[in-house]
């Protein structure tokens, strides 16, 4: 009886602790966005050249793509034209396509929010207004890049704040800049913003559910990413992201999995994850993430801390990093490390 009590305290004192990258803030529940894009059913409802097409809900990427493959330039442009914000989340569709898609999408939703996504130079590569939002925004060119990265960001991140004020090499867009700039003009970096995360401290980023919903997200957003030809990404996996990482393992094609100011992945050892992937783990010295208990009971906390060398990940070494948000500044151990891994000579 007494350790169960024991037990208890703790997951009550990771309800408590477990956030993401805002620190110490009071958390409110979040309902996760899921499912096909806005307009899926008028999607459905038309044809292109007879032809149906492929449904968002249910349509592998690997499909869409061969859809894609078979259709002239003038009907992909009129399908564009008329279903802007299912083209732009289609995961498998041309990526020039998806570009201007979104362009378009953001723009006619007439929100001052989101009215920077659109700027001629972004290259946006899913775009959700739905709930507070989703988008993701390649960094380099993606079509011929040498290797590929994707960044997966913890709580308080969305599209409403995605281009809001923030300390540089911070937040998904400053961390995928960073990692690009240390890999080099070959590589390029996807900063994905494509679940809901949870918003402060409370029982959302204290459990696995809105984790479970972005690990479904992501996998499918990998997917997309080989049906279009593009290499095996690494995935770098940041506080709360590194749980949606975690459930999300087994179901990519990941070359590497990174995880960084981790509360757990869900998974008693890298081994657990089911994943060919190699997986890395990095905390630096002065990481609040490390006074998080690392438990899981009924729900709560999210397991084994991954820099654990019971975990058996590939430790980066992280001894210069300042706080929760530093692993991406330049001139750190951790972002050279990161740049290594990012273009597959890391060993």
């Amino acid at each position: 009886m007494r350790r169960f009590a024991r037990t208890l305290v703790t997951a009550a004192l990771a309800v408590a602790a477990v956030a993401g990258t805002a620190g110490w803030a009071s958390g409110e529940s979040q309902s996760a966005v899921t499912g096909p894009p806005p307009g899926t059913a008028a999607w459905l409802a038309d044809t292109a050249s007879g032809r149906p097409l492929p449904d968002p809900a249910t349509a592998a990427p690997g499909e869409v793509a061969r859809f894609f493959a078979g259709l002239d330039k003038g009907v992909r442009r009129e399908l564009l034209g008329r279903h802007p914000l299912v083209v732009g989340n289609l995961d498998g569709a041309p990526l020039p396509l998806r570009y201007e898609a979104n362009r378009i999408a953001v723009a006619a939703t007439g929100e001052a929010r989101y009215a920077s996504l659109a700027a001629p130079d972004r290259q946006i590569l899913a775009f959700d207004p739905r709930g507070r939002g989703q988008v993701a925004e390649v960094f380099g060119d993606l079509e011929r890049a040498a290797h590929v990265s994707v960044i997966v960001p913890g709580s308080d991140n969305d599209a409403t704040a995605y281009d809001g004020g923030r300390r540089a090499h911070t937040g998904p867009a400053g961390m995928a800049r960073s990692l690009r700039a240390a890999a080099g003009p070959a590589d390029a970096v996807i900063a994905w913003t494509g679940y809901t995360t949870p918003v402060g401290v409370g029982l959302d980023a204290a459990d696995g559910r809105l984790a479970q919903a972005g690990a479904a997200r992501l996998a499918r957003f990998t997917a997309g990413l080989d049906a279009v030809g593009a290499p095996d990404p690494a995935l770098f996996c940041h506080s709360y992201g590194s749980v949606v990482c975690g459930l999300a393992a087994r179901h990519t094609d990941a070359a590497d999995i990174v995880v960084l100011g981790s509360p757990g992945m869900r998974a008693d050892t890298a081994g657990a994850l089911r994943t060919g992937a190699r997986v890395w783990a990095a905390r630096g010295p002065s990481d609040w993430i490390a006074d998080v208990p690392n438990v899981e009971f009924a729900g709560i906390g999210h397991g084994a801390d991954p820099t654990s060398p019971a975990f058996g990940a590939r430790r980066v070494p992280a001894a210069d990093v300042q706080g929760h948000t530093g692993y991406f500044t330049p001139g750190t151990q951790s972002l050279a490390a990161f740049a290594a891994i990012a273009k597959g000579e890391a060993r």
